[in-house]
């Protein structure tokens, strides 16, 4: 059986927070399980490769980014999207 895009990209972050992934909820900010800015770049580059696609992600200017990182469902979403595009 695969793995869905918000299990694969919960495994991610939480490989990035050093934390098993039974702690990462899809409601859980990325701040709120103490991933950084250059955490969140990494984290970035991670689903990028796992998934085969490039995020439209400013890592100077993430308020303006069409990335949605504002929780770890919203990004999980984002990714789906952007493999769905892909794959269109």
């Amino acid at each position: 059986m695969s793995d869905s895009v918000q299990d694969r990209v919960i495994r991610i972050i939480a490989e990035q927070a050093l934390i098993d992934p039974a702690e990462v909820t899809p409601d859980a900010t990325l701040e709120s399980l103490g991933i950084d800015s250059l955490g969140l770049v990494e984290s970035i580059f991670v689903i990028e490769e796992a998934f085969d696609i490039q995020v439209p992600f400013n890592a100077n200017e993430p308020e303006k980014s069409d990335f949605d990182i504002s929780s770890v469902a919203a990004i999980a979403r984002a990714v789906a999207a952007l493999v769905a595009q892909q794959k269109g």
